[in-house]
This record gives structure tokens, C-alpha cells and sequence, in this order.
């Protein structure tokens, strides 16, 4: 099969296309032919040899999600046929991949394989945070940064339509407005406001009760200053360096949470209880497209190193997917 193999830690140019072994099934798995890829920001990371594959993914082919058919099947709910999307430990830039069918969703109503190739990264990433890590709640103010990201894009529509209110920072007024139509409450331009004094007047100093960091760094103590009583900060990147400042006696004071989680190296049994989640309280909206996915731009897998390009610029709003 043809695959994208990182030929060694560098820049985008070190992706290649390479040819592979069709993998194998083991029980509970499914065989995908993979019609569209995700691109992530976790792909560049291990392209760069910032961020290795956990134990059992391919080392040298990223991706994390696809979307495609059926080929062959050990899962009791999957047949050959069927349409679905999956999360992926690794090796999503291939014709083929092996992944447990708990970790399989069906693509929804309507949607094609490169819209639904957007899903799973961002939406089991979304769920397993703010509304598991979170205890996400309707009524809640959540702060997310990076608000036209994958994630971004995805996170302000899920706790939108689950009854929260969303704040969001964003790097351009393009951005500002998009984040907005999909249902922020406002956007921040941090290039031109301090979002913590933003958010202060936009909460009557209240704060919010949940933000979603994938910065880290200065934002670490900005953070804290504007988390309400009993508010959680989940951290799942660091962008802008893993440093950063505790002010301790304000998380004592405010009751407040500080955690993070890295998705990837999880196992089946957890990945297929957000699946779970994800089936029974968000696929419903896409299927009535009260969520969509949100496509920048698609490469055929051969310009997977475009792809990489175009996510380091961070010009896009919302996916970047390689086509099949």
C-alpha cells in the first residue's frame, strides 16, 4: 500500500511516499481503506521528532484520524461495506489502516469522507477535556483559546449547542468573525487585546469555569486570574513553551483545577467510551447539522508535506485533509 513515511526528523520535505505492507486485523479490529486523512497538529510535532508514536503505532506514518470503508472486519458492529471514521494512534497517511472497531464511529448523514475525516481527532479530543476532564455543564463559561483551529472550530460548536457560553482567542479579524458564526459569544484578537482584561469585562470579573489551553507558557498565570470559583484550566499543548507561572495561593483560595491529558497513548477501552459519548450526545447534530465540520483546504496524499506547510503558517480555519 502506499503510505506518507517520515524519512527522517526535519522540515515538511521529509515526508515521502513510500510503499508498505497492507496491515493486518487482529480481534475487534477493522481494516480501513482510507478515502481522506485528517491533518493535525500532533503530526508535525512527530514529524519534527518532538513527539514519538506510543507503543503499537507506526513511528514514521502520522495521522490520527480517516475516514473511508470497511475492507475487512473482526468487530461484531462492523461489516464489510460500511462507511465510518476513526481515531488513530498513528499511520492514518496510508491506503490502509488497522484500528479497534470501538474506536470507529459511522460517518454521519449526509456527510462526505472528507468532512468526516475532520471529526475524529478534534471531537474525541473536545469530549474527553472539556466535558469529561471539564465536567462541562449547560450554563458554563468556557474559555477557548486557538478558537479556529481544528479544535477550536470544534469545541466552540459542541459546548454552543450543549447549552455553554464561549469566549474564544483568535490571531486576525478573518478569524474573529468566523468564530463568531459559529457561535462564540466574542472573539479575542490577542494580537491587539489582553484577552485576560477582555474577559473580566465580559464576565463581570466572574471569570469562567472552564478554559481549554492548547498554548501554555504566559498564558499559565493569565489563565488562573480569570478562572471563576471552583474553574478547571485543561492544558493540552504548550505552544508557547511548557513553563509557566503559579500563582498557588489563588488555586487554594478559588478551589480552582489544574490538569492536562494527552489522548493518543490511551488505550481501546478508553477511546471507545468517548465513542460512546461522542455516538449518543454529538453525532445526533451532525446528523441534523446543527455542528459541522469545518474544511480549509484538502491535498492529495502525495502533498502531504503541503499540507504540513500550510498547518505551521496557522493560516487556516479549521481541517486541513489529504484526499485518497
Amino acid at each position: 500500500m502506499k503510505v506518507i513515511a517520515i524519512t527522517q526528523p526535519g522540515e515538511a520535505e521529509v515526508l515521502k511516499v513510500n510503499e508498505r505492507p497492507t496491515p493486518g486485523i487482529a480481534a475487534s479490529e477493522v481494516l480501513i481503506n482510507v478515502k481522506a486523512a485528517g491533518v493535525n497538529r500532533p503530526d508535525v510535532m512527530q514529524r519534527q521528532g518532538k513527539y514519538p508514536a506510543p507503543d503499537g503505532a507506526p513511528e514514521d506514518i502520522p495521522g490520527l484520524e480517516v475516514a473511508g470503508v470497511v475492507e475487512e472486519s473482526n468487530h461484531d458492529r462492523w461489516k464489510i461495506g460500511d462507511k465510518v471514521c476513526a481515531l488513530l494512534a498513528g499511520g492514518g497517511y496510508a491506503e490502509y489502516v488497522a484500528v479497534s472497531g470501538d474506536q470507529c464511529l459511522p460517518i454521519p448523514e449526509g456527510l462526505s469522507y472528507i468532512e468526516a475525516a475532520a471529526l475524529p481527532e478534534t471531537f474525541f479530543t473536545v469530549w474527553t477535556n472539556i466535558f469529561d476532564l471539564g465536567q462541562f455543564k449547560a450554563g458554563d463559561k468556557v474559555l477557548i483559546h486557538g478558537g479556529t483551529s481544528g479544535i477550536g472550530v470544534a469545541a466552540i460548536q459542541m459546548v454552543t449547542a450543549l447549552g455553554g457560553t464561549v469566549f474564544t482567542t483568535v490571531g486576525n479579524e478573518d478569524k474573529q468573525a468566523m468564530a463568531e458564526k459559529l457561535g462564540a459569544e466574542k472573539a479575542i484578537n490577542y494580537k491587539t487585546h489582553d484577552f485576560e482584561e477582555e474577559i473580566k469585562t465580559l464576565t463581570s470579573k466572574q471569570g469562567v469555569n472552564i478554559i481549554l489551553d492548547m498554548i501554555g507558557g504566559e498564558y499559565t498565570s493569565k489563565n488562573i486570574n480569570i478562572l471563576s470559583t471552583d474553574g478547571k484550566l485543561i492544558i493540552i499543548n504548550a505552544m508557547n513553551g511548557r513553563m509557566g507561572e503559579v500563582d498557588l495561593l489563588k488555586v487554594m483560595s478559588r478551589r480552582l483545577t489544574i490538569t492536562g491529558s494527552t489522548l493518543r497513548p490511551r488505550d481501546s477501552q478508553f477511546k471507545g467510551k468517548i465513542r460512546a459519548h461522542l455516538e449518543e450526545k454529538v453525532w445526533p447534530l451532525l446528523d441534523n447539522k446543527t455542528i459541522s465540520p469545518i474544511i480549509y483546504d484538502e491535498f492529495p496524499l502525495e502533498q502531504a508535506a503541503d499540507a504540513h506547510k500550510l498547518m505551521e503558517s496557522s493560516k487556516h480555519i479549521g481541517k486541513i485533509i489529504l484526499t485518497l
